[in-house]
């Protein structure tokens, strides 16, 4: 079974950036120790947009989608900030299914 990428596209206003950066840092370690997780990496828009990727790499669509029913609940919940602003603006999840893959060559 190949593994599927979610890639979640957020629309984050220049004011909002760095907000949104401290907010993933800060929950470091939520996703890491889920079943069946693989990556994660928060890509940071260089020019022409203001969407940053939050890019989560599973082992099985399974395993997406029990993270997204029980940990990822509590790991977006504001930590004692009872209506916290979100600092994206809007919010789209791509997903896909890892055809080809490859890494550096060993030499």
């Amino acid at each position: 079974m190949p593994s599927v990428v979610k890639i979640n596209v957020l629309t984050v206003p220049a004011e909002q950036r760095e907000v949104l950066e401290q907010r993933f840092a800060s929950r470091a370690g939520a996703v890491e120790s889920s079943d069946g997780f693989e990556w994660f990496e928060l890509l940071r828009p260089v020019e022409g947009t203001d969407q940053y990727l939050v890019y989560t790499r599973w082992a099985s669509e399974e395993a997406f989608q029990a993270w997204m029913s029980g940990p990822m609940q509590s790991a977006h919940r504001p930590a004692g900030a009872a209506g916290q602003k979100p600092a994206a603006a809007g919010s789209t999840l791509w997903s896909f299914e890892v055809v080809q893959s490859t890494g550096p060559k060993a030499g």
